[in-house]
């Protein structure tokens, strides 16, 4: 019995990576990497190729791009006569008229415990909703938003030090993982034990805008904390400090609040070599910041490099 699949990969950014590397060093066959065309991103709006295609172009595989799935990248896959394809965080709702292109089904992993947070932030609402754990869903593709049913889950417990960027690397090798172990599940013709994914359990990750990570003094100093490990890397949290940008890379809590006396929010404050920011509800102790045009810095730097004193204040 030949148990060698013949694989469709769909998947756009880093996420998405590892999975593709995990199909392709397996016994199975990657047929066609489709990824979102080339963008323009960075600081100079360079056109550039997506993280997947990048990783295809290295492996040698052979790529498709299209804007949309219409009806010409129908017949191009067919002709590809695939068993299986396979979806990674792709960014573009597939139709059942190329779903039904595969005869073995078709799959995809999403970073969430579904039926919660579905959509394209779940690490970060994870993280900005204090979520006691985190992981990865094996789901079947269907034309609704991550709405299919699930074929395998994992998780891990989310500890408070974890960023968006830590858990990102992390949940795509998980992922890979246990999407390789369904593939296998599904080459070797054992069936699979769906489970139908309970609507009223349904929570949306809405898309992470550059607006959101705007500094609020009115936060409760838990709750700008996360946002701080959820928008790591993006788009971090930011404010004003002496008329020019500063982002808030880390923090942590602080257990005295004798070091707010007579700081009003947006104060900062060196104590005992730490720099603490009052807030409306609280502060935080500020442990790694960028203030405009340098590099990321330890608290120690910035409060050396830029003599922190009375009257000073993020805004």
């Amino acid at each position: 019995m030949n148990n060698k699949l013949k694989i469709v990969f769909a998947g756009t950014p880093e996420f998405a990576v590892p999975t593709l590397n995990f199909l392709d060093k397996s016994s199975h066959e990657v047929v066609c990497v489709m990824t979102q065309p080339d963008r323009r991103s960075g600081r100079g709006m360079r056109i550039n190729p997506s993280p997947i295609k990048e990783a295809a172009q290295d492996r040698g595989l052979y790529i498709m791009q299209p804007e949309s799935l219409d009806t010409n990248i129908m017949e191009n896959i067919k002709d590809l006569n695939a068993d299986i394809l396979i979806v990674a965080a792709y960014g573009l709702i597939i139709p059942n008229s190329i779903l039904n292109l595969f005869s073995k089904g078709c799959f995809n992993v999403h970073a969430s415990l579904l039926p919660r947070w579905r959509g394209a932030a779940p690490i970060h609402r994870a993280i900005e909703s204090g979520d006691t754990h985190i992981g990865v869903t094996i789901m079947k593709v269907v034309e609704r938003l991550d709405a299919g049913p699930m074929a395998k889950k994992a998780s891990i417990k989310l500890l408070e030090k974890y960023t968006t960027g830590d858990m990102t690397q992390h949940m795509a090798i998980m992922g890979a993982e246990l999407m390789l172990d369904t593939v296998e599940t599904i080459a070797l013709g054992k069936p699979i034990d769906w489970v139908v994914q309970n609507e009223d359990e349904v929570t949306y990750a809405k898309k992470i805008t550059k607006a959101e990570g705007k500094l609020n003094l009115n936060d409760e100093p838990n709750a700008l904390l996360r946002k701080i490990k959820a928008f790591n890397p993006y788009p971090g949290i930011h404010g004003l400090f002496r008329e020019k940008g500063l982002k808030i890379w880390d923090a942590q809590l602080i257990n005295d609040i004798k070091l707010l006396k007579d700081l009003k929010p947006g104060d900062l404050k060196v104590a005992e070599k730490k720099i603490i920011l009052c807030l409306s509800l609280g502060g935080l102790e500020l442990t790694e910041v960028q203030p405009e045009g340098t590099k990321k810095m330890k608290s120690a730097d910035f409060i050396a490099n830029y003599k922190i004193n009375e009257g000073d204040r993020i805004s």
